[in-house]
């Protein structure tokens, strides 16, 4: 089965290419703007050699997995709105990933072990195992203009074995990430719309916590040698963590590796 978007994402004027292998397809992306590429724009790879998560981190990409960027036209978009996008590509993701898997035999969105939830800041969770990592990477061009690009990994046929992950085959998945992907360009379309540019990040706020995982919950948050514990309480309007302290206090979070549970306890 070939790659292709969905029909909504293309009435939408998205535009796809297709490459047999690439080191980075955020990279792919990023190139392709620099060389004046607008967006929007889909980058995929059958197979990614040099893939990278947060903070430099490496992302593996096994073959059958979805490797896919996005480059997403921001001209008009306030700078301080960009993250948002982060957002707006979580929300997406985690519907398509529904829409994916939605019509599997005793497919069950209540049942635990197949809850879809999102992870603050950029992970989607299959249960209790990462499924997917998204990656939002900006850059000033020449001239001032912005460029603004989504990547996703998402574990379609298998997951790492080193990690604790999880994958759409191991939850009864039988297809491929083409699938896939064609409902997440179409949710992508329609969430971006929703958030108009940044000037209703309310919509998608409400959408993100209405799937995140841990919410209420114990939580602690590390930032180089710092831990922060606590209760994970919201995100904020900027798309920041708050944290309600032992003592009730209230810290808002920027960055940082996040722990729930006894993983809270541990951290």
């Amino acid at each position: 089965m070939a790659y292709r978007l969905g029909q909504a994402a293309r009435n939408a004027g998205h535009r796809l290419h297709v490459h047999d292998r690439l080191g980075s397809t955020n990279t792919e992306a990023l190139e392709r703007a620099r060389a004046g590429e607008l967006g929007p724009l889909w980058v995929v790879a059958h197979r990614q050699e040099a893939g990278r998560g947060r903070r430099g981190n490496a992302w593996s990409s096994l073959p059958g997995n979805l490797t896919a960027s996005v480059l997403w036209p921001v001209s008009g978009v306030a700078p301080d709105h960009l993250a948002e996008l982060g957002f707006v590509a979580g929300v997406a993701l985690a519907d398509a990933v529904e829409a994916t898997c939605g019509t599997l035999p005793g497919w069950d969105r209540r049942d635990p072990t197949r809850s879809v939830r999102l992870k603050w800041p950029n992970d989607l969770l299959l249960g209790s195992g990462k499924l997917a990592g998204l990656l939002l990477e900006a850059e000033v061009l020449p001239g001032g203009r912005r460029a603004v690009v989504i990547g996703f990994g998402v574990n379609v046929a298998a997951a790492p074995a080193d990690l604790p992950a999880t994958s759409l085959a191991a939850a009864g998945y039988v297809g491929g990430p083409e699938a896939l992907l064609e409902h997440l360009s179409d949710e992508m379309a329609a969430h971006a719309r929703a958030w108009a540019g940044g000037k209703a990040f309310t919509r998608i706020r409400e959408r993100w916590l209405a799937r995140a995982a841990g919410l209420g919950s114990e939580i602690a948050v590390a930032s180089g040698e710092r831990v922060l514990r606590g209760r994970f309480d919201t995100i904020d309007e900027g798309g920041r963590l708050v944290i309600l302290g032992p003592d009730e206090a209230r810290h808002v979070v920027t960055a940082g590796e996040v722990h729930f549970g006894t993983a809270a306890t541990a951290a």
